[in-house]
């Protein structure tokens, strides 16, 4: 895909994103400037990088001045919405726990229905610990980690933990995912053994029968930084496994698994967020093989997030609802393509964009009906919004109208936390919807805040009132 111009402002390109992209090139001088790269990380394939050049120094400066020349000076300052996002939301009222810490580093929440007694989980990188909590916020019981837990796949009484290892960006393997198991005391307790070692920055692992072996094999996104891949652990017995790359580059970072051709085989989703970023299926073939589709593809300057499934328009087919806005990257300005995608499926499986709503820095979107009104609503968090200028886009409520028009919503309390992670679902067992927001307080940001993210509320929750303006 070549690269538009227009993503980034002239000076992006020319100090950040080409100087980062030369050495991918084989160019790690020019000019009498030499370029970052990693060519000296033991971690790195030692051929990552090509050898020499793989163009002439004046190709390479017609690039930069094609680049330069083109693009814009500034990005634009605001974005196009169709409504300004409201600040007298009645949907939801903040729940705020007594349970605080300094600067709390949350890397996932969850709100476990299965588990009414205590709904409430979150995991904390810094800190290293799970902590469940009560329908009252207090804590129930915690258990230490080996490193950040970044995602949990629960099924009954038997946690599947994904440990990233580091979580700041390297090219080393010190990944790993256990379990935990629930004891009939309700209390957590880890396994002593892990199931997978040696893993690049994973960040979703998920428990699933792909052979019909009546086995479970596991789906493992490892994130990586400049290497990844997506693969799955074929169980052989006895907690031997069969490793199978489906695609070897880095950046999955969401998966899915659901037999869309009813086929009986389960198939795969993956959405890959880094360099050729898309959503990408992976058909299982029968007798351990998939093949290969790009179902949706985004520039590599997005900084894709999140996906999931939902029928917006209820004709029977999953459509996708997409958010972009990762910009811990060479690109750190504000960019009006952040936000809230929608793409429909037209029944066989091909998605066209309908809807998109701008949100500097979107992370994440989940569709409920939350006003229970018979259509589908979005709730949206932000980890790089514009704090300065726009802060209520931490988090945005997006009212469904009809006709994929949505009105956007925020509250105050939205403002509390640097919101990386979220959930929805009904925590206090009144039949509504609600969410989950978790606090990641340490992080890189170009937009400074009032607010001290350091000395909030590792969570909170957002009580669905059932109601609204």
């Amino acid at each position: 895909m070549l690269p538009d111009p227009s993503w980034a402002d002239t000076r992006t390109w020319e100090t950040d994103i080409l100087p980062n992209m030369g050495p991918r090139l084989g160019i790690f001088y020019f000019r009498q400037k030499s370029y970052p790269s990693y060519k000296y990380d033991m971690g790195l394939d030692r051929n990552f990088y090509p050898q020499k050049p793989m163009l002439g120094d004046e190709d390479w400066q017609h690039i930069i001045d094609y680049y330069t020349s083109i693009s814009p000076d500034t990005m634009p300052s605001l974005q196009k919405r169709p409504y300004a996002i409201k600040k007298n939301m009645s949907q939801f009222t903040s729940v705020i726990p007594k349970f605080q810490y300094p600067v709390p580093t949350t890397t996932y929440v969850k709100i476990d229905t299965s588990n009414p007694a205590t709904p409430i989980i979150i995991c904390d990188a810094k800190k290293q610990v799970v902590y469940r909590f009560d329908k009252n916020l207090v804590p129930f019981d915690s258990v230490q980690t080996k490193g950040p837990v970044v995602h949990i796949d629960i099924n009954n009484r038997k946690w599947l933990t994904t440990n990233i290892g580091i979580l700041n960006p390297n090219n080393g393997k010190y990944g790993a995912a256990g379990y935990v198991n629930i004891l009939p005391n309700n209390k957590m307790q880890p396994d002593t053994q892990a199931l997978f070692n040696n893993l690049e920055r994973p960040v979703e692992i998920i428990a699933s029968d792909l052979n019909n072996d009546k086995r479970e094999d596991y789906i493992v996104c490892e994130f990586g930084f400049l290497q990844g891949e997506l693969c799955w652990m074929e169980n052989m017995g006895n907690r031997q496994f069969t490793k199978h790359v489906l695609r070897p580059y880095p950046g999955p970072i969401k998966v899915y698994i659901n037999d869309y051709n009813h086929d009986g085989l389960p198939d795969i989703w993956a959405l890959f967020t880094q360099g050729e970023e898309g959503i990408f299926l992976f058909t299982n073939l029968g007798n351990g093989q998939f093949s290969e589709r790009e179902v949706l593809r985004f520039p590599p300057i997005y900084g894709s997030s999140y996906f999931e499934f939902d029928d917006f328009n209820k004709d029977g087919y999953p459509d996708i609802l997409y958010t972009c806005g990762d910009n811990a990257d060479y690109s750190r300005v504000l960019k009006p393509y952040h936000g809230v995608y929608i793409f429909l499926n037209d029944g066989k499986y091909n998605f066209t964009q309908k809807y998109f709503f701008p949100i500097n820095g979107c992370y994440k979107a989940i569709a409920r009906d939350f006003d229970n009104d018979g259509d589908l609503d979005i709730a949206t968090i932000s980890y790089f919004a514009d704090y300065e200028h726009q802060p209520e886009e931490g988090f945005v409520y997006l009212e469904n109208k009809g006709n994929y028009d949505f009105v956007p919503y925020s509250l105050p309390e939205g403002q509390l936390g640097r919101w990386l992670t979220m959930d929805a679902g009904d925590f206090d067992g009144d039949g509504k919807t609600d969410l989950l927001l978790g606090n990641f307080s340490v992080a890189p940001s170009f937009i400074k805040s009032k607010t001290d993210w350091q000395h909030a509320p590792p969570f909170i929750i957002l009580k669905n009132m059932g109601k609204n303006n």
